[in-house]
């Protein structure tokens, strides 16, 4: 029968005579300098959903297989169960003698329901039981993240939709190069997005393998069956080899290598908006939802929200370096030094949440001034690659000799303090004798971006076209 002691919290006071986690083998406690560098309480109590899910199907396949009686099979379970609701309710007591999630809810398991309780380790080890842990939870992390970014596209979508036919100047080097539409450019973090997109779902189909069971690093000689707890945690299958089962961190690995590609994205867009905010482009405006002021500039408004996407990936980067350096000399199997592998995720996560979820935030709050985009896309003499393009179309001149006449073209405008636009057809006639007037219906903003319907090009009718491809693709989940 199960005792009645649901309330009484995990004594934080270290034991005097005995370790009571590692028994007999020690004679004393850990010193306190010991105890301050093993224990990893503090961050991996973020794992206590994960640890009392597995925990619950190691129990059930215990009984299943005739290792353990179906009576302590279900006053385990049972006092999983309360383990969970007390942590949930925050009436749970760390302690840090403990170390870990695993030997807190194994503790305060005892407390509840007395000797059964320490029929749950058989055939398992915690070498095991934190990798499947650590897996659930990277699982579901990415699991979020790709629902993160499906609210990020469809946000991008809206957007480009809206300006579809809206002309901005396209750059290379920061410099006008050819004018573009800003549902165009929107659409290139659409690209960006979606491989993200995909880098996740083909990172959850390698990482869907189940651990538990390969117990310390050898397997077990028990009868357990693996399959059987692989399926009640929603894993595809358990992992094939013992050795690598325990000491692979590749799927954390790869969610930071994902998360630090994400966030460069991210912080490419942010970027952006930070420099089309400012008052020399004006071609954005964030909402005081997504900007702070100055402490002593009362004209100020500050994109921070903005900025702080674009500082975000650096943690992220300095996880995915740290984990890496982590994993990079250890031996098989399992070394403590993996104690070391979490924190950084859980940062990380938490980190590119943040991250993504403002950045959603300010692509749907960001008012367009179409007027200042269309301005600054005349500006540089962005059409002179149109003038080039028409000179071999129409003229027959080899593509070298027509960027020769364009740059002369472009130097004369120059001088002049005019777009290629304005220069009168008697000029142009002197750097090319057989350019008529058909020229300037490619010297605007809007026939050349009209004019640019090859597959990918910035067209209007392109990008609804890709607008109409995406919704299709990405409603059908087949991304």
């Amino acid at each position: 029968m199960r005792q009645k002691t649901s309330n009484v919290p995990i004594s934080s006071k270290a034991p005097t005579s005995s370790n009571a986690m590692w028994g007999g083998r020690f004679a004393s406690g850990p010193d306190a300098i010991m105890e301050e560098i093993n224990a990893s309480i503090d961050f991996d109590r973020r794992l206590y959903d994960e640890d009392i899910a597995g925990s619950k199907a190691h129990a059930a396949m215990l009984a299943d297989q005739g290792i353990i009686s179906a009576e302590d099979a279900s006053q385990i379970i049972a006092g999983l169960e309360d383990i969970r609701a007390e942590i949930a309710d925050g009436c749970f007591t760390f302690s840090r003698e403990r170390e870990d999630i695993h030997m807190n809810v194994e503790a305060r398991l005892a407390e509840l329901i007395g000797p059964a309780a320490g029929r749950l380790h058989t055939a398992r080890s915690r070498n095991d039981q934190v990798a499947v842990d650590f897996r659930l939870h990277v699982k579901a992390a990415f699991g979020a993240l790709a629902e993160a970014l499906e609210a990020f596209i469809d946000a991008l979508l809206d957007k480009a939709e809206a300006h579809a036919d809206t002309v901005m100047p396209g750059f290379t080097h920061l410099q006008v190069a050819q004018p573009v539409t800003f549902g165009h450019h929107c659409l290139a973090y659409v690209e960006m997005a979606a491989r993200d997109l995909s880098r996740c779902r083909d990172a959850i189909t390698r990482l869907d393998e189940c651990p538990l069971g390969a117990a310390a690093l050898a397997g077990t000689g028990f009868a357990i069956d693996r399959h059987q707890t692989a399926a009640a945690l929603g894993f595809r299958e358990p992992t094939r080899n013992s050795l690598d089962s325990v000491s692979d961190r590749d799927f954390a690995l790869e969610f930071l290598s994902v998360a630090a590609i994400c966030g460069t994205h991210l912080s490419r867009l942010a970027e952006e908006i930070v420099i089309w905010s400012t008052p020399q482009f004006g071609f954005v405006r964030l909402s005081d939802a997504f900007s702070t002021g100055s402490s002593i500039m009362p004209q100020k408004k500050n994109p921070d929200a903005a900025e702080l996407v674009r500082a975000k990936p650096g943690r992220i980067n300095g996880a995915l370096i740290s984990l890496l350096t982590v994993m990079k000399g250890l031996p098989l199997s399992y070394s403590k030094d993996m104690q070391e592998d979490k924190e950084q995720v859980f940062d990380a996560i938490d980190s590119l949440a943040l991250a993504l979820a403002a950045a959603t935030g300010m692509v749907r709050d960001m008012a367009i001034d179409e007027q200042a985009m269309r301005r600054a896309a005349g500006h540089g003499f962005s059409t002179a690659t149109d003038l080039a393009d028409w000179l071999v179309r129409e003229l027959g001149l080899p593509f070298r000799e027509a960027h020769h006449v364009t740059g002369r073209a472009v130097a004369l405008a120059e001088e002049r303090g005019v777009g290629l636009e304005d220069l009168p057809l008697d000029l142009l006639q002197t750097l090319e004798a057989r350019i008529t007037d058909a020229v300037y219906s490619v010297l605007g903003v809007d026939a050349s971006v009209n004019s640019r319907t090859s597959f990918g090009g910035t067209a209007p009718a392109n990008v609804r076209a890709q607008i109409a491809y995406w919704r299709d693709r990405l409603g059908g989940k087949g991304e």
